[in-house]
């Protein structure tokens, strides 16, 4: 029983890593590269405009998508680690 629970506890601290490294990238591609480097990245220019203004509006959202993907991906290798994965 206390293997079980092991193995349940470590698939969780994986999971909530996962998680943590997603949000991370998150707040530092929406927060950071739009709102906060805006100014040092304004000099870069990507598509006609900023690089700055390209991740407040395009750059976030495609990282958001690819995170999803990621995210998912991720999480099925866990499932298969850990066997708790669908058939």
């Amino acid at each position: 029983m206390s293997d079980k629970n092991s193995s349940a506890e470590q698939y969780w601290r994986a999971n909530l890593r996962l998680i943590l490294g997603c949000l991370i990238v998150w707040a530092l591609v929406s927060y950071g590269f739009a709102i906060l480097l805006r100014p040092l990245l304004a000099g870069i220019s990507v598509g006609g405009t900023d690089l700055g203004f390209w991740f407040a509006q395009q750059g976030s959202i495609i990282t958001f998508i690819v995170l999803i993907f990621f995210y998912a991906w991720r999480m099925n290798a866990l499932d298969k680690r850990f066997d708790v994965h669908e058939d």
